[in-house]
């Protein structure tokens, strides 16, 4: 039949609905600039479930820069497709600053990409003792720096705590594409 009439060109077209503006104009932004820069991006994701890989491939027209994504929420996932050591995991928990520089790593190491962003938090109520709405992330370059952030949004609701998540990601990526 043909495209729709009504879509804009440059926007996430299927997660469009539930997305405010500025991640979507984010994450073209970012897109952009990694076709620009002739970079491959991936994502290691476990408290956003994927939700940044479906961001990034769903810009038109510039999704070719998004290589691969992994969706590792469970900690077997982690160790079996990023290679991490199950004992950095028992020793510093999923959700930490060690594991989500060994997950951006990890993705670096398992894919083609440039550049690599993890995240792993507590989208929601942890267990007892884990702080609700703490994320943890990582960009990773190719031969290059890893850089981590640590953000508590708080125990603002699963979704909230997965939007905020998507801003802070795609800044660091951002970040990572400026200086590559």
């Amino acid at each position: 039949m043909g495209e729709p009439q009504n879509r804009q060109t440059g926007s996430a077209e299927t997660l469009s609905p539930i997305l405010p503006d500025d991640v979507e104009e984010a994450a073209a932004a970012v897109l952009k600039a990694a076709c620009e820069a002739e970079l491959r991006l991936a994502t290691a994701e476990s408290c956003t479930g994927g939700l940044l890989a479906s961001l990034l491939t769903d810009v038109e027209g510039a999704s070719h820069a998004f290589e691969r994504g992994f969706a590792v929420y469970s900690e077997e996932a982690k160790c079996e497709l990023l290679g991490i050591r199950r004992e950095q995991i028992d020793a510093c928990g999923a959700v930490s600053r060690e594991v989500a520089i060994a997950m951006a790593e990890g993705a670096i190491g398992q894919s083609h990409a440039d550049i690599a962003l993890a995240i792993t938090g507590f989208a929601g109520a942890g267990a007892d003792g884990d702080e609700a709405g703490l994320v943890h992330f990582a960009a990773a370059r190719h031969n290059g720096a890893t850089v981590h952030r640590v953000e508590h949004f708080g125990d603002i609701g699963r979704g909230p705590v997965r939007i905020k998540s998507l801003r802070v990601a795609l800044e660091m990526m951002g970040e990572a594409i400026e200086h590559s």
